[in-house]
């Protein structure tokens, strides 16, 4: 193949050089054969420098997809668009009658809790859909496992944050596994910060458990009259993950939760406020005041980080859906169907979803600055429109004593967890377009 790259190059010289005698040729007066002579100089510098890599690589080309029109992107203001407006976030659900692409019997991945049909969900249909993107020409594609597999080869990824973040991350396996099972390449005997490699492809990922992102402390169990209270260091970002995230050439980091739950606020080590913790003396400044904090710390800590030179993403907020009370007073969620699209998000998911984009936008403007890449991944609207997809009472048998017996916070798997990662793999195909623009524009810089 090597050689059929030279042979190119020089049948490309040939075929302009016998040009070269009637320069010689003394029919032609010297301006024309200057003329002549410019044109062959400026022909062979455009051509051959485009072919010169086929020396290096000879499949170079054949590894390169040159981006359509629809995925030259820009990011304004938070909204990923494409000179057609195209905003792949900004759609509806309509049905996919070829999904799912695995089983709960072809996936071992899968945590008992998000298992709905092995603990006899009865109803399918909530796995037959798929997002269709207003305005955009080649809607979203379903995720295809060899292509995401490509695009990540050499690579490593990290998920970070709580549950649903891990939640995420399984139902990646799941839809690789059409392709290849990873093997379990843990630095740490700890369920809560697994990594897995796909070795056909030298592809790590991994798991960073980090329900808040910054510094936490759990209430002590031990003591006879323990308060269920966190203590949040909200300007102290958690090193579980900061200490780690060099070694990762992409970041997607999420958390929404565990934020709800009665916690105490530190800055500078000092208690500033709280979230619900009904103790004398001390301000009750809401948890969408932690949140903003906490998001805000996390990103000046990607900012900040001289080892990380990969790509963030924020993957937005998925909200929860409980109906008929709280997660502890009876809520459940047993519907069969996506909302309609014109479904208003109920006002704590709105606030919650504000603040992320507030912050990311601030944190995005700073990244340009110091040549940091953050992206978001802004799946809030779809996951809100998806009530039909969490476990309910289907996680475990019936007579299981659990914290969360109707769980409307996690996602089954199959189920439309599965598409968040129809659009990250719409993000990587866009970040290696930019690649391959940047590419092209150094050969002909």
């Amino acid at each position: 193949m090597l050689s059929l790259s030279k042979s190119l190059l020089l049948s490309l010289s040939l075929s302009i050089f016998p040009s070269m005698e009637l320069v010689h040729s003394a029919t032609f007066p010297c301006k024309q054969k200057l003329l002549i002579a410019v044109t062959i100089a400026t022909s062979l510098l455009t051509i051959i420098p485009l072919l010169y890599p086929l020396l290096e690589d000879p499949n170079f080309f054949l590894k390169q997809q040159p981006p359509s029109q629809s995925s030259i992107i820009n990011l304004e203001n938070g909204v990923v668009t494409s000179h057609d407006s195209c905003d792949i976030f900004s759609g509806e659900w309509v049905p996919n009658p070829e999904a799912p692409y695995y089983t709960n019997t072809t996936c071992w991945a899968i945590h008992e809790h998000q298992n709905c049909m092995k603990f006899g969900r009865p109803d399918t249909d909530f796995i037959k859909w798929k997002w269709k993107p207003y305005g955009c020409e080649d809607g979203l594609p379903v995720f295809d496992p060899v292509r995401f597999l490509e695009i990540v080869r050499g690579k490593t990824m990290a998920f970070v944050g709580d549950s649903v973040s891990r939640n995420h991350m399984q139902s990646l396996i799941c839809l690789l596994s059409q392709v290849e099972y990873p093997m379990d390449a843990s630095v740490k005997n700890d369920d809560y910060f697994k990594r897995w490699t796909y070795e056909t492809y030298n592809f790590t990922i991994a798991a960073f458990w980090t329900p808040h992102l910054v510094k936490s402390k759990e209430p002590d169990q031990t003591q006879p009259k323990h308060i269920d209270i966190f203590d949040l260091y909200l300007d102290e970002a958690d090193e579980s993950w900061t200490a780690d995230i060099g070694d990762f050439d992409f970041v997607i980091i999420s958390s929404g939760h565990w934020h709800y739950r009665p916690s105490v606020y530190y800055e500078n080590r000092t208690i500033t406020g709280c979230h619900y913790c009904q103790l004398p003396n001390i301000t009750d400044l809401t948890m969408f005041y932690g949140y903003r904090k906490a998001f805000r710390t996390a990103f000046k800590a990607i900012l900040d980080s001289e080892s990380f030179k990969g790509v963030m993403y924020l993957r937005s907020f998925a909200p929860s859906h409980f109906e008929g009370g709280l997660w502890n007073e009876g809520g459940d969620c047993l519907r069969k169907q996506p909302y309609r699209s014109n479904e208003t998000q109920d006002e704590t998911t709105m606030k919650l979803h504000k603040i992320q984009l507030e912050e990311f936008w601030r944190a995005e403007e700073e990244a340009k600055k110091k040549g940091k890449r953050l992206r978001l991944l802004d799946t809030t609207q779809a996951m809100w429109l998806r009530p039909d997809g969490h476990p309910s009472r289907y996680g475990h048998i019936p007579e299981a004593n659990v914290t969360l017996y109707n769980d409307c916070v996690h996602w089954c798997l199959p189920g439309p967890i599965d598409n968040l990662n129809d659009f990250l793999l719409a993000m990587l195909k866009r970040e290696e377009d930019k690649g391959f623009l940047a590419q092209v524009r150094k050969m002909l810089s």
